[in-house]
């Protein structure tokens, strides 16, 4: 695993003691010693996790500051012989003045203590007591024992060697002030953010909890660990519920269980090229050092000595879909509405008559006309200002057949139906082809036969011709070009295919009549097709695309990952194994990744011509927006990968 760039992270809160550090101290070492077991390289726990958060005006005892201190170096000593980062919480006195500290720890050395930036004192919180803020500090370094420990809130953290890993600390209030000090952090290169921190909890607060840490990783495009103290601190006003999260980019990856007495531990592994490829793809990250200058302290990578590790992360298998049904709804509605008011200004702006549009009773061309018929719906104008024409050729079945007349009538579009066997049949003797040899002379003649009819009969109308195609078919390069390639506005083609059904299914059940549901339903359940081969002789489907191809399911998730992550074929082929599980043999894998890359790059001439269409998620392919590929580009690098597997 290491080699695809994961850092495995813990966030911890272990049992404790108020003012016991001895206790305090044996409690961590041991979370230190599971943690190690399991492989972690990065462990976080609690704010003044060394003391406990409520020591109240005990923390200006010089007993329990010595205590802390000695704690801290059994800790650290703790620490030797293994190579994971520990960073753990304590009170830290230097001249007179008293500072909220986490201590990074590795291979029995103090790597930096990171002073605390805001110090709150506001309705249950009390710290300017107690403790002074970071721009209070007047060292820069901080002797203990034998060595000079850096010490500041100017400190970001590098790994020696190949992994690179930028990693910065900010402690509980940090996080919840209008600029973080993590913010700066990662303009200035963390990409992974550390929080020890002591939220006590109230009704509702955790939502707000959860809410900040999610945000705070995608505004910051990072890895987002938090770790809050337990309910082993006291409870004479509040109540703390040792409520830590991990989240990347905005995604949550684990969550502890909140209000246990016991020491929890959460594990989740990080993908850190993924948020630096999303970096680099944004620009906004090269401003530098986040405006100030910070400190770099050097330390060895962690996960250098570690191999064959199991993936701590749930992967989805169809990343385009939410797995959560509100979710997925939600998102269905919206991606309807971005098509919709997409296809609303253009017909505005054209003036058109019609929109006109082939339609062969598949997914693809069903979402189209239902797009276009909400389009004019929304614009007060009658559904049979859509054109919808059903062009059956020789791979037409009457299951597609009935279905597609069918649904045009329930939606009340104009019908028309204009069969292309003839025309094709005279352009076979036009240009010498035998309509018995089935290649793909004999395929693309029917696909751009249909396109020529729906241009002429735009022309002929005053309309505009709606594209069909999906992004999925647009990255394989599963379309005629010039045929069904082409169009006037291609609502689909920033939808991938293996969510255009969930987005049917959400027109059926939120907006379709009974009628119109029973139609859209069975068109779902009917093979995916572009049924340009005869049926067989019980006039079932032969051509099934994902027989040819491999599963869309799987070829989407290559596109997601290699366009949204940067993901390398072996990075892919690893992330598919650990997804589809036993779902589909390596072999096979391997082979279907062969496909998508070999296709995602001889297709790209199709692409550099895409009609006009809008974007309605993370993934695009126009040429005119996220995807700028030359046409002429070699696949040699990617396939040479490939063929290592």
């Amino acid at each position: 695993m290491q080699n695809f760039g994961f850092a495995r992270v813990a966030a911890a809160s272990p049992e404790l003691r108020v003012a016991d550090c001895g206790y305090n101290a044996a409690q961590i070492m041991d979370v230190i010693g599971q943690a190690d077991e399991k492989q972690v390289e990065y462990l976080v726990l609690p704010e003044l996790s060394i003391t406990g958060y409520t020591c109240g005006d005990l923390f200006l005892q010089p007993v329990l500051q010595e205590a802390a201190l000695a704690a801290l170096q059994k800790i650290a000593a703790a620490t030797k012989g293994r190579n994971l980062i520990v960073i753990a919480g304590l009170p830290v006195s230097i001249k007179s003045r008293l500072f909220n500290c986490a201590a990074v720890l590795q291979q029995g050395t103090i790597l930096g203590l990171v002073v605390k930036t805001c110090i709150p004192g506001y309705s249950e919180f009390y710290e300017p007591r107690w403790f002074a803020g970071a721009e209070e500090l007047e060292v820069s370094e901080l002797r203990i024992g034998e060595t000079a420990v850096p010490i500041g809130n100017d400190l970001i953290f590098t790994s020696e060697g190949g992994s690179g890993i930028s990693f910065g600390v900010e402690i509980c209030e940090d996080l919840w002030v209008p600029v973080p000090p993590s913010s700066l952090l990662a303009q200035a290169g963390a990409a992974l953010l550390f929080n020890p921190s002591a939220s006590n909890e109230l009704v509702g607060k955790a939502d707000y909890r959860r809410q900040l840490v999610s945000s705070q990783s995608a505004s910051c495009v990072a890895g987002y660990v938090y770790a809050g103290c337990n309910t082993g601190e006291s409870t004479t006003d509040v109540v703390f519920g040792g409520h830590s999260l991990i989240a990347e980019n905005g995604q949550m990856l684990a969550e502890s269980e909140r209000f246990t007495h016991e020491s929890r531990l959460i594990i989740a592994d990080i993908d850190v090229p993924r948020i630096q490829y999303s970096r680099t793809v944004m620009g906004t990250f090269r401003a530098g050092k986040g405006g100030r200058n910070y400190r770099e302290v050097l330390y060895a990578a962690p996960g250098a000595l570690l191999e064959g590790r199991e993936l701590v992360r749930t992967l989805a298998v169809n990343p385009f879909v939410p797995g959560n049904p509100q979710q997925r709804d939600d998102r269905c509605r919206e991606i309807l509405s971005i098509q919709t008011s997409g296809l609303m200004k253009r017909i505005r702006h054209i003036g058109t008559k019609q929109a006109v549009i082939g339609i062969s009773g598949g997914l693809d061309s069903t979402l189209a006309l239902l797009v276009a018929v909400r389009a004019m719906e929304l614009l007060g104008r009658p559904a049979s200002d859509v054109l919808a024409v059903t062009m059956p050729g020789f791979g037409t079945t009457n299951r597609t057949y009935d279905n597609a007349v069918g649904l045009i009538k329930a939606l009340g579009a104009s019908l028309k139906v204009v069969d292309i066997k003839a025309a094709c049949l005279q352009h076979f003797e036009d240009i010498g082809h035998d309509k018995d040899v089935h290649d793909l002379t004999y395929e693309n003649v029917q696909a751009r036969e249909r396109t020529q009819i729906l241009m002429d009969l735009a022309n002929k109308n005053g309309g505009i011709v709606i594209g069909t195609g999906d992004l999925s078919e647009l990255a394989l390069g599963w379309c005629t070009y010039n045929g069904d390639h082409m169009s006037m506005y291609g609502v689909n083609s920033g939808i991938p295919k293996t969510l255009i059904q969930y987005v049917v299914a959400w027109y059926a059940d939120h907006e379709a009549d009974e009628t119109v549901n029973k139609l859209l339903y069975d068109i779902i359940d009917t093979g995916i097709s572009p049924e340009l081969l005869p049926p067989s002789a019980t006039g079932e489907i032969v051509q099934l695309t994902e027989n040819i191809l491999g599963p869309y399911i799987v070829h989407d998730f290559f596109l997601y990952y290699m366009l949204r992550t940067g993901a390398s074929p072996a990075k892919m082929f690893y992330l598919a194994r650990h997804a589809f599980g036993d779902a589909y043999p390596k072999e096979q894998l391997v082979s279907w990744l062969r496909v998508f890359v070999t296709r995602f790059f001889t297709q790209q001439f199709k692409r550099s011509c895409l009609p006009d269409g809008p974007k309605v998620g993370t993934v695009s392919l126009s040429p005119r927006g996220d995807w700028r590929m030359p046409s002429d580009a070699s696949a040699a690098l990617w396939l040479r990968e490939v063929e290592q597997l």
